[in-house]
């Protein structure tokens, strides 16, 4: 409210005081002047009643002048007083000369005595009231230094000024209430302005931009209200930059792959993207100033960030964080600067799949070194005792000859495995889309496994086949139900059992399960099962001639088709492969 604004209160009482002092001034020179005219105006009166009386004393008999002050006061309407020249009273119109003081120190008898006409305001001690006196010298009657004087009260001339004073003072009072009439509709309507040029600033500063002010006049505040609305154009124009590159900002950084960490030096979170988020479990958007180990509890992020902001130095660690499932994270920590305080910034790049695959890799390649030298070296060994004389021996040859038949089939099956999966994995071979049969895909598969089936005493049995078909390469295909049914066979036990069914789904796929019951899969190898070069039982895989790619080429092969394979086993009593496929 308008009333209430303190500035408002201090430019009306401003006025108010203004006014106030200005109509006392005003009251003070004008009473004074009106009093200076009134005396004026009375001591001519006395002056001339006193050139009058002069000449009437001029043949006055000296026994008479008591009688003559008495009248000539009474026709004067003033106090006359008849003045020796030693400053005796001879004659006064108004008390007893006996009884009254000598004289002849008043101003205004010293002036007339020295033949001047002298005048003075004061209290008389004899009439106890306050007089204006005029003296002039009696020149043509009584001895020379004899004095006339004249004195009139006060009171009328105090009752003049005193209703000059009033009529004053009512013309103040008008005047003082338009005065503050007007002051009060100026403060009133310059409050209003201040006020609307506050909130204006207070939404300028909140970044609530409502328009621009109306200048509704050419002063100081109109120069201000322009001011601020070129201001609050220019703060909108900025704003709206600001707040663009902050959120080409905040997509970057949410949309990073690395997690982003922003630190203050109190270890207080500043800033940080869905992808740290997630990799420490936390619920995103993440609270300002929330403190670091609320967040991800791990002394080792904790005690890098904190060695940053001790020694102002970039690092770069791996760390493993719990709170991230125990996953790897190459960290590299960086000083941050800002112009309010010191922080710290945290990019993590998560190197789990990387250690996984160096770590593949290296498996990948000690298995293949291993694989290769094994037939190798019987292949080099039965070859140089061929050489060293055995070749001459009719029985040993031929079945030194077998062996090194047999390891080079081996060789050969590894070398055209690894071609099949290196060529699924680059994903350069050209991709055959046609439509495969499954009942017969599953027919063929079963009839080149039938042989090894009856060798080894294992019974094939094909359960619910749904004519349904799957789109891919067909002899990819085949080969992977081929692999998935040869290990049902191989790693079964004699008597045992392999199902093969397809089936399909409420969700309209087509779901096709190779069941054995032979040794099974620990439940520690079911993860890595689709490796290359992986076996649970090695001594096992050797002696049925497995190279250890089978399944990762099945793996391969059905994730191009747009499938998935998993594998559910239980040991000692079987394991099933399921392939998941989009049917047609």
């Amino acid at each position: 409210m308008t009333v209430r604004s303190p500035i408002f209160r201090k430019l009306l009482a401003s006025g108010f005081v203004l006014i106030a002092s200005s109509l006392l001034v005003l009251d003070f020179y004008l009473t004074r002047f009106t009093a200076r005219l009134q005396i004026a105006a009375v001591e001519q009166k006395l002056a001339l009643a006193a050139k009058i009386l002069e000449a009437e004393i001029a043949g006055l008999d000296p026994a008479r002048l008591k009688q003559w002050a008495l009248e000539s006061g009474s026709r004067a309407q003033a106090r006359i007083t008849v003045i020796d020249p030693r400053g005796y009273v001879l004659a006064d119109s108004q008390s007893d000369p006996e009884t009254m003081e000598n004289h002849a120190d008043r101003p205004e008898v010293r002036l007339a005595a020295q033949g001047r006409t002298g005048s003075a305001i004061r209290r008389s001690v004899t009439l106890n009231r306050d007089l204006c006196y005029l003296a002039i010298p009696l020149r043509a009657a009584g001895p020379p230094g004899s004095v006339l004087r004249l004195a009139v009260p006060l009171e009328d001339l105090d009752a003049s000024i005193w209703e000059i004073r009033l009529r004053i003072l009512g013309a103040s009072a008008v005047a003082a209430l338009l005065a503050l009439a007007i002051a009060w509709w100026l403060s009133r309507r310059l409050t209003r302005r201040i006020s609307m040029l506050q909130s204006f600033a207070e939404g300028l500063a909140a970044a609530r931009y409502s328009g621009a002010i109306p200048p509704d006049a050419v002063d100081e505040l109109g120069l201000l209200a322009h001011s601020l609305n070129r201001m609050a154009a220019q703060t909108r124009d900025l704003v709206d930059k600001l707040s663009l590159e902050s959120a080409r900002r905040e997509l970057i950084l949410d949309s990073m792959v690395e997690g982003v960490l922003a630190v203050d030096g109190d270890l207080r979170v500043m800033f940080c993207n869905r992808s740290f988020a997630r990799a420490v479990g936390a619920a995103y958007p993440v609270r300002e100033n929330m403190p670091l180990p609320e967040l991800v509890r791990d002394p080792g992020l904790r005690e890098l960030l904190t060695g940053v902001l001790n020694t102002g130095e970039s690092v770069r660690r791996r760390l493993e964080l719990p709170a991230a499932d125990g996953r790897a994270f190459e960290i590299n920590a960086s000083p941050l600067e800002t112009t309010a305080s010191r922080g710290a910034i945290a990019i993590l790049h998560d190197i789990t799949d990387l250690e996984r695959l160096e770590r593949v890799r290296k498996d990948f390649v000690a298995n293949v070194s291993h694989e290769l030298r094994t037939p190798l070296t019987a292949i080099l060994g039965y070859t140089e005792t061929l050489l060293d004389g055995a070749l001459e021996d009719p029985a040993a040859n031929r079945r030194f000859l077998d062996i090194i038949q047999s390891n080079a089939r081996r060789l050969s099956s590894i070398a055209s495995d690894l071609l099949i999966l290196s060529d699924l994995e680059s994903g350069k071979s050209a991709v055959i889309a046609e439509r495969i049969p499954v009942p017969a895909a599953i027919e063929n598969a079963l009839r080149m496994v039938e042989t090894e089936a009856r060798h080894r005493e294992v019974r094939l049995v094909a359960g619910e086949i749904d004519e349904a078909a799957v789109i891919g390469d067909q002899v990819r295909f085949e080969q992977a139900l081929l692999n998935l049914l040869d290990n049902a066979v191989k790693f079964n036990r004699p008597g045992g059992e392999v199902h093969v069914k397809a089936t399909r789904t409420p969700q309209g796929k087509l779901l096709i399960a190779v069941s054995d019951t032979g040794i099974g899969i620990p439940s520690e190898d079911l993860p890595r099962i689709f490796e290359r070069f992986y076996r649970v039982d090695k001594a096992r895989s050797r002696e049925v001639g497995g190279t250890g790619l089978g399944l990762a080429i099945v793996k391969h092969v059905v994730e191009r088709m747009n499938g998935t394979v998993t594998v559910e086993s239980e040991l000692g009593k079987g394991s099933t492969f399921t392939m998941l496929l989009p049917a047609t």
